[in-house]
């Protein structure tokens, strides 16, 4: 603690705005400010999001800064009747507003950029609560505020992502370091292939300890772990998560993907650049999405040159070659003809790998033989063909988790088979 001002250890953010609240536009602000705190070594109590609302505003300021060391707002910031953030804050804390005079100048600046004057309504952003320390903002009109209030600090941020995140770097990023005690580090590890509950059951004494924590995270046929810690430094918190990751990779490796920002897709291609190997698609009721998800990937034309959507039994025929005798004595969605789409695929662009995927993604359409969710996922390469089939008739009411299970099941299997597994 030095001149009154605790350390900072704890963070709680205010996200403010009826907009966010009604679905019309969607909080990318409070996971980058959070990221960014964690970084700094302080960690995050809480996220809030409230309405433009003055009673609703001071009442979630006041309960944030009973638990925090830092509140962080963004929003509210602006010369429009329901941007009420810094007049709120300056009614949780009694203080006075009071126009500055370096924020009226830089309203004048950014106007005058614009070739235009400001009306009176603008100046409204030139006031701020009294003892406010000024957070400039190069980019737009409104400044922020850094208000110290009872042991917490408050720091107002515009809405605008870039806005906000140009006042982060500059002004909190350095005032949270110089009075934070340590660094909060995470890693995160990619599986698929295994179940959440089954994963858990593996790594469940690190689940339970204290220091550091492990947490899993599912989606969709993939399950992260997340190891965290404290330390004085990043690097020192670094040493204490490696014999953790490491312990968990000698249980789960035959599961693992890759780590951090990694994605399935961005693993599949990675091995295939490696190898010098291309791939080819061909999908049914995935429609294409494993083509969109290989090619999100920068440098995807290095190994993926053609899909094939072949939704309907005449399309396999046509186009991937599969047998009629196949399809009608099987069925579209068979073993047989996962093999066949894939290997058809391969030939047809001249490829390494051949990929397919056939199923019944619902919610109707599907019958006692072959419900909704029944999948069957192929590889082909110079070696052979195989298939598979996946069972995700648990998620019958949704064709979007059928679809994605599907390209997640699909490339993991691409993924093994190019790893010689």
């Amino acid at each position: 603690m030095q001149n009154g001002q605790r350390d900072m250890r704890s963070a709680e953010i205010v996200t403010i705005g009826t907009e966010m609240l009604l679905g019309d536009l969607v909080d990318t602000n409070t996971a980058w400010i959070s990221n960014r705190l964690a970084a700094l070594g302080v960690g995050i109590y809480r996220h809030t999001t409230v309405g433009d609302n003055t009673d609703r505003i001071v009442g979630a300021l006041k309960d944030a800064a009973s638990r925090a060391d830092l509140v962080v707002t963004t929003g509210g910031l602006g010369p429009t009747s329901d941007d009420l953030t810094n007049a709120c804050l300056g009614l949780l804390t009694g203080r006075e507003m009071v126009e500055y005079p370096e924020a009226r100048a830089h309203v004048d600046e950014k106007f005058a950029k614009f070739g235009r004057e400001p009306t009176p309504s603008n100046y409204k952003q030139a006031l701020f609560p009294e003892g406010t320390k000024l957070i400039p903002n190069p980019l737009g009109t409104a400044m922020g505020a850094l208000v110290e209030w009872n042991g917490t600090l408050f720091a107002t941020l515009p809405g605008v992502p870039s806005e906000m995140k140009g006042m982060f770097e500059e002004t909190i990023a350095p005032l949270v370091s110089s009075r934070s005690d340590g660094s909060i580090v995470s890693k995160t590890l990619h599986f698929t292939g295994i179940g959440e509950s089954a994963l858990a059951e593996k790594v469940q004494d690190f689940l339970d300890a204290a220091d550091p924590t492990v947490a899993p995270l599912a989606g969709q046929g993939r399950v992260r772990l997340r190891i965290t810690t404290r330390a004085a430094t990043e690097a020192e918190a670094e040493q204490k998560i490696a014999p953790v990751e490491k312990e968990i990779l000698a249980r789960l490796g035959e599961f693992f993907f890759g780590e951090d920002e990694e994605t399935l897709e961005g693993s599949v291609g990675r091995l295939l650049r490696e190898r010098g190997a291309t791939v080819a698609l061909a999908e049914s009721c995935t429609g294409g999405l494993i083509s969109k998800r290989l090619t999100d990937v920068a440098g995807s034309s290095e190994y993926f040159g053609e899909g094939f959507v072949t939704y309907s039994n005449e399309s396999k025929e046509r186009l991937l070659g599969v047998p009629k005798e196949t399809l009608v004595e099987h069925g579209a969605v068979s073993e047989p003809v996962a093999r066949a789409m894939a290997e058809g695929a391969r030939k047809l662009a001249g490829a390494d790998y051949g990929l397919s995927v056939t199923g019944v993604a619902g919610p109707g359409g599907g019958s006692p033989e072959k419900p909704v969710g029944l999948v069957f996922v192929g590889v082909a390469d110079a070696d052979g063909t195989r298939a598979e089939k996946v069972d995700l008739t648990a998620w019958a009411r949704s064709r979007t988790s059928i679809r994605e299970r599907s390209a997640n099941r699909a490339l993991d299997l691409l993924r093994l088979r190019i790893e010689g597994r």
